[in-house]
């Protein structure tokens, strides 16, 4: 589809750790597309989440948290949101009213700002503040820093405030151009993807201290049985011996639990039922293994390079 009045673009999100960016994203498309926590870093890889009206496609990029890494996995991460902002039409940069500006944000600010790709400013969380004058500092620090943002909105992607005009924004922005996917489609990645991400987000909200950062999961198995239901046969990583029994729980409740919740948000995304077998496994040390992040990850590692 491409005439005059449809527009399209890439627009990509980017900011420090749990600033908001996937529940900004599922904000807007209307429905859980991306993973989401209370804990930082729990997007790893790019996901191209698509809006799609009758004049315009919006392919959002989620992307992790730039931060500075520890980990081999850390630096995986940081190397796909950095790379995520190249080639794109539009950059929504994040910063958080209630957290302040950190040095994670000046990073931000400086990578963005090398860009030179028109950005949107958005503060979120501005129904936590308020502090007036706090958020008006915030939004001149990162003015200054970048000479490339074309415009400031203050939102709360929780509450909704000013998406309106923020999807407003994006559109008056975006050039005219094709639609570049099928009108119902809402994300790019693999069905294997897709399931992986949601067991992992039980796990994150389930569970606590290094083991949400420590897991990993994996869709070894997915086929559509004879009688129409979904069976996935999913691996979850776990890095120490320690760590399994805590992923299984007393007599298995942790991983029903795990399961349940999954598998819930499995058949609401597929339309049908599921059948979710999970078994975990320890992987020593496999967030700084290259063959696993391989498999776990998006791209291959050798492809995110410069």
């Amino acid at each position: 589809m491409e005439n005059d009045s449809f527009k399209s673009g890439f627009v990509a999100l980017a900011g420090k750790p749990n600033v908001g960016k996937s529940t900004l994203i599922n904000a807007l498309l209307g429905q859980k597309v991306v993973i989401v926590s209370d804990k930082p870093q729990t997007t790893r890889n790019r996901v191209n989440c698509i809006l799609t009206e009758d004049h315009y496609q919006i392919v959002f990029v989620d992307t992790p948290g730039i931060h500075k890494p520890i980990r081999k996995i850390g630096e995986y991460m940081v190397n796909i949101a950095i790379n995520a902002l190249k080639g794109v039409d539009l950059i929504l940069f994040m910063i958080d009213a209630k957290d302040g500006l950190r040095n994670s944000d000046l990073r931000v600010a400086e990578i963005v700002d090398k860009s030179r790709i028109p950005t949107i400013l958005l503060v979120n969380k501005v129904d936590l503040v308020k502090d007036k004058e706090k958020i008006n500092l915030m939004t001149e620090k990162i003015q200054s820093l970048c000479s490339n943002i074309v415009t400031t909105i203050e939102i709360s992607a929780l509450t909704g405030k000013n998406l309106f005009e923020l999807k407003q924004s994006i559109i008056d922005l975006l050039p005219e151009g094709p639609q570049y996917y099928p009108e119902d489609m809402i994300t790019d990645k693999p069905s294997r993807f897709i399931i992986s991400e949601l067991i992992r987000e039980k796990i994150f909200h389930l569970t606590k201290e290094e083991i949400p950062h420590s897991s990993g999961v994996v869709v070894e198995e997915l086929k559509e049985r004879e009688n129409g239901v979904l069976y996935v046969r999913a691996e979850i990583y776990v890095e120490k011996k320690s760590q399994k029994p805590i992923i299984i729980g007393k007599n298995g409740s942790m991983i029903k639990k795990i399961g349940q919740l999954a598998r819930q948000d499995i058949e609401e995304l597929f339309e049908r039922k599921v059948y979710l077998d999970l078994y975990v496994k320890v992987r020593d040390k496999w967030r700084d293994d290259k063959n696993i992040l391989n498999n776990i990850m998006e791209y291959k590692i050798e492809e995110i390079k410069d």
